[in-house]
């Protein structure tokens, strides 16, 4: 559905070269909800206007639709971007327009009949919730009913890809639940594909199926959510979830432990789908002649499956912790040592 192969963006800037993309590949799959998460100056908002030409790659390929968009001309890209709808960060609406006449422009610009853009339009209001707001103008709208509208506009033309540039980053918490659950929404009813760029991990763990981690310009990581939440296999990934998991030991934890002289060894526990319900510790406290002490514990849901994370610490005789290592490793989790993370 969506393809970038190759793609570099560079960016001249009094005398200098500034690689915002570098040698990007991407593919997204129809119907997907694919995010790209990264810090600020990563090239994210480089990689989603490249997307529809906003801004045109400095080399490589983007095939969106079977269409290459580089080998179109100006009359066949300008049919190509009907079918590319784009929500801003910063909504992007006109001002001196009422609402209905927002998100009749992309239609109006198509000439389509008045019957036509009414009913389309009035069909998105009453989508998005905003119905009643038809002939308010945005400065008379809240953050929230604003992106709606951006939405709403996004749509008209019936598009089978939807691009997300930072869609929610200028909206409070509670609003930004709202509007995730429309993108949800529309994903789920339009069979519509999602591309969503963003710096906050909540937002790819509510409702993306996968997501790329972008730093300088570059893919470092990318996977099922799932997969990438689970086990981040690069340190921005790992700071990225650490961010909505909370997996860490917290600093009175590493300190308590750093003044206890035993013999204990501290792991950590990774639980996954049904494995998130079992009594592991209670299993081992009775089987085995150790001390199982919980320094901390969180679970959470990974497009929708149970995901659970405990740091606990085994106290004992070297032989019998090492029997609950093999007990452990027989069940359906994941164990590893973080004894030198504290040290």
């Amino acid at each position: 559905m969506i393809t970038f192969e190759n793609v570099t963006k560079i960016y001249q800037s009094t005398g200098k070269q500034i690689k915002a993309l570098d040698n990007v590949n991407l593919h997204i799959e129809e119907g997907e909800i694919f995010g790209v998460i990264g810090f600020s100056g990563a090239g994210k908002s480089s990689l989603v206007r490249c997307a529809n030409l906003l801004e045109r790659p400095t080399l490589g390929k983007i095939v969106v639709n079977s269409q290459d968009l580089l080998k179109l001309s100006p009359k066949e890209l300008r049919e190509a971007k009907r079918n590319i709808g784009m929500v801003f960060q910063h909504f992007n609406l006109l001002n001196s327009k009422t609402v209905f006449t927002n998100v009749a422009m992309p239609l109006l610009l198509m000439n389509k009949s008045k019957k036509e853009v009414e009913n389309r339009v009035y069909e998105l209001l009453d989508f998005v919730g905003l119905r009643d707001k038809a002939k308010n103008y945005p400065d008379q709208l809240s953050g929230g009913q604003k992106q709606r509208v951006g939405i709403a506009r996004a749509l008209a033309t019936e598009p089978a890809v939807l691009l997300c540039d930072e869609a929610t980053s200028a909206l409070d918490p509670q609003t930004t639940e709202s509007i995730l659950k429309l993108l949800k929404r529309i994903n789920q009813e339009y069979n519509i594909t999602i591309l969503l760029i963003t710096h906050e991990m909540g937002v790819i763990r509510e409702i993306c199926d996968k997501v790329a981690v972008l730093d300088q310009g570059k893919i470092i990581e990318s996977g099922s959510v799932f997969e990438v939440f689970a086990q981040p296999r690069t340190e921005i990934a790992h700071d990225f979830v650490s961010t909505v998991m909370h997996d860490e030991i917290p600093e009175s934890v590493h300190q308590l432990i750093q003044t206890q002289q035993s013999t204990s060894q501290i792991y950590r526990i990774v639980f996954v789908g049904n494995s998130a319900g079992t009594p592991l510790l209670s299993q081992i406290a009775k089987r085995f002649d150790v001390e199982v002490n919980v320094l901390f514990g969180s679970i959470t849901e990974l497009q929708e499956i149970p995901f659970g994370n405990l740091i606990v610490k085994f106290e004992g005789e070297a032989k019998e912790i090492n029997r609950v290592l093999m007990f452990i490793n027989q069940q359906e989790v994941t164990i590893k040592e973080i004894l030198a993370d504290v040290s």
